[in-house]
Protein backbone atom coordinates (compact mmCIF):
# COMPACT_ATOMS: atom_id res chain seq x y z
CA UNK A 1 0.00 0.00 0.00
CA UNK A 2 1.26 3.50 -0.85
CA UNK A 3 0.58 6.79 0.92
CA UNK A 4 0.84 10.27 -0.59
CA UNK A 5 -0.04 12.70 2.21
CA UNK A 6 1.16 16.21 3.01
CA UNK A 7 0.29 18.16 6.17
CA UNK A 8 1.59 21.66 6.85
CA UNK A 9 0.90 24.57 9.18
CA UNK A 10 2.08 27.96 8.02
CA UNK A 11 1.16 31.41 6.74
CA UNK A 12 -0.03 32.51 3.30
CA UNK A 13 2.56 34.51 1.39
CA UNK A 14 -0.14 36.15 -0.78
CA UNK A 15 -3.92 36.24 -1.19
CA UNK A 16 -5.36 33.14 -2.90
CA UNK A 17 -5.78 33.54 -6.66
CA UNK A 18 -9.23 32.22 -7.67
CA UNK A 19 -9.90 31.27 -11.31
CA UNK A 20 -12.80 29.60 -13.08
CA UNK A 21 -12.07 27.03 -15.74
CA UNK A 22 -14.07 26.75 -18.97
CA UNK A 23 -16.02 23.92 -17.34
CA UNK A 24 -17.11 26.30 -14.57
CA UNK A 25 -15.02 24.56 -11.93
CA UNK A 26 -13.16 26.86 -9.51
CA UNK A 27 -9.47 26.54 -8.68
CA UNK A 28 -7.49 28.57 -6.14
CA UNK A 29 -3.72 28.68 -5.82
CA UNK A 30 -1.46 30.27 -3.25
CA UNK A 31 1.79 29.73 -1.39
CA UNK A 32 2.28 28.85 2.28
CA UNK A 33 5.51 29.54 4.17
CA UNK A 34 6.67 27.20 6.92
CA UNK A 35 9.71 27.73 9.07
CA UNK A 36 11.98 25.85 11.40
CA UNK A 37 14.67 26.87 13.86
CA UNK A 38 17.56 24.91 15.31
CA UNK A 39 20.86 25.45 17.04
CA UNK A 40 23.90 24.38 15.03
CA UNK A 41 27.06 22.70 16.38
CA UNK A 42 28.57 26.12 17.17
CA UNK A 43 25.58 27.11 19.33
CA UNK A 44 24.28 29.58 16.73
CA UNK A 45 20.52 29.75 16.10
CA UNK A 46 19.66 28.93 12.50
CA UNK A 47 16.40 29.55 10.63
CA UNK A 48 15.06 28.05 7.43
CA UNK A 49 11.86 28.88 5.54
CA UNK A 50 10.21 26.63 2.98
CA UNK A 51 7.56 27.78 0.51
CA UNK A 52 4.82 25.34 -0.51
CA UNK A 53 2.56 25.75 -3.53
CA UNK A 54 -1.05 24.86 -2.66
CA UNK A 55 -3.94 24.22 -5.06
CA UNK A 56 -7.59 23.86 -4.04
CA UNK A 57 -10.54 22.89 -6.23
CA UNK A 58 -14.31 23.48 -6.22
CA UNK A 59 -16.10 24.70 -3.10
CA UNK A 60 -12.89 24.42 -1.07
CA UNK A 61 -11.22 26.88 -3.49
CA UNK A 62 -14.12 29.33 -3.23
CA UNK A 63 -14.10 29.18 0.58
CA UNK A 64 -10.33 29.69 0.71
CA UNK A 65 -10.56 32.67 -1.64
CA UNK A 66 -13.30 34.23 0.45
CA UNK A 67 -11.76 33.84 3.92
CA UNK A 68 -7.98 33.47 3.53
CA UNK A 69 -5.67 36.42 3.00
CA UNK A 70 -1.95 37.14 2.98
CA UNK A 71 -0.44 36.26 6.41
CA UNK A 72 -3.43 34.05 7.36
CA UNK A 73 -2.28 31.13 9.48
CA UNK A 74 -3.68 27.79 8.43
CA UNK A 75 -3.42 24.03 8.54
CA UNK A 76 -3.50 22.32 5.13
CA UNK A 77 -3.66 18.65 4.27
CA UNK A 78 -3.68 16.97 0.91
CA UNK A 79 -1.49 15.06 -1.51
CA UNK A 80 1.70 15.97 -3.35
CA UNK A 81 1.58 16.26 -7.12
CA UNK A 82 4.35 17.24 -9.53
CA UNK A 83 3.54 18.63 -12.95
CA UNK A 84 5.74 19.48 -15.92
CA UNK A 85 5.16 21.98 -18.73
CA UNK A 86 7.09 23.92 -21.31
CA UNK A 87 6.96 27.69 -20.88
CA UNK A 88 6.44 30.21 -23.66
CA UNK A 89 10.21 30.67 -23.71
CA UNK A 90 10.67 26.98 -24.56
CA UNK A 91 12.13 26.07 -21.14
CA UNK A 92 10.80 22.94 -19.44
CA UNK A 93 9.48 23.69 -15.95
CA UNK A 94 8.52 21.49 -13.01
CA UNK A 95 6.41 22.36 -9.98
CA UNK A 96 5.46 20.28 -6.96
CA UNK A 97 2.16 21.27 -5.36
CA UNK A 98 -0.01 20.23 -2.46
CA UNK A 99 -3.44 19.41 -3.85
CA UNK A 100 -5.44 20.25 -0.74
CA UNK A 101 -8.51 18.33 0.31
CA UNK A 102 -8.93 20.03 3.69
CA UNK A 103 -7.81 23.15 5.54
CA UNK A 104 -8.42 24.76 8.91
CA UNK A 105 -8.12 28.50 9.52
CA UNK A 106 -5.94 29.01 12.59
CA UNK A 107 -6.28 32.77 13.07
CA UNK A 108 -8.13 33.74 16.24
CA UNK A 109 -11.85 34.37 16.10
CA UNK A 110 -13.32 37.77 16.95
CA UNK A 111 -15.87 38.10 19.77
CA UNK A 112 -18.91 37.83 17.46
CA UNK A 113 -17.93 34.25 16.54
CA UNK A 114 -16.81 34.63 12.90
CA UNK A 115 -13.35 34.58 11.43
CA UNK A 116 -11.57 37.88 10.88
CA UNK A 117 -9.50 37.99 7.71
CA UNK A 118 -5.90 38.78 8.63
CA UNK A 119 -5.42 41.66 6.18
CA UNK A 120 -8.84 43.31 6.29
CA UNK A 121 -9.87 44.14 9.83
CA UNK A 122 -12.74 46.33 8.62
CA UNK A 123 -14.86 43.25 7.82
CA UNK A 124 -17.69 43.16 10.32
CA UNK A 125 -19.85 40.28 9.11
CA UNK A 126 -18.99 36.90 10.66
CA UNK A 127 -19.21 33.63 8.77
CA UNK A 128 -22.75 32.29 9.09
CA UNK A 129 -22.87 29.09 11.19
CA UNK A 130 -23.95 27.09 8.13
CA UNK A 131 -20.58 27.84 6.48
CA UNK A 132 -18.54 26.19 9.24
CA UNK A 133 -18.13 22.52 8.34
CA UNK A 134 -16.79 20.05 10.87
CA UNK A 135 -16.00 16.52 9.82
CA UNK A 136 -15.90 13.56 12.15
CA UNK A 137 -12.40 12.15 12.52
CA UNK A 138 -12.31 8.37 12.43
CA UNK A 139 -9.52 6.33 14.01
CA UNK A 140 -9.02 4.52 10.69
CA UNK A 141 -8.21 7.84 8.97
CA UNK A 142 -5.29 8.69 11.26
CA UNK A 143 -2.07 7.76 9.40
CA UNK A 144 -0.04 6.74 12.47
Amino acid sequence: MDLNRATIIGRLTRDPELRSLGSGRSVASFSVATGRQWTDQNGQKQKQTEFHNVVMWGKLAETASQFLHKASRLYVEGRLQTRDWTGQDGVKRTRTEIIADNFIMLDSRPAEGGFAPASTSHTSSPIPPAEVVEEEIKVEDIPF
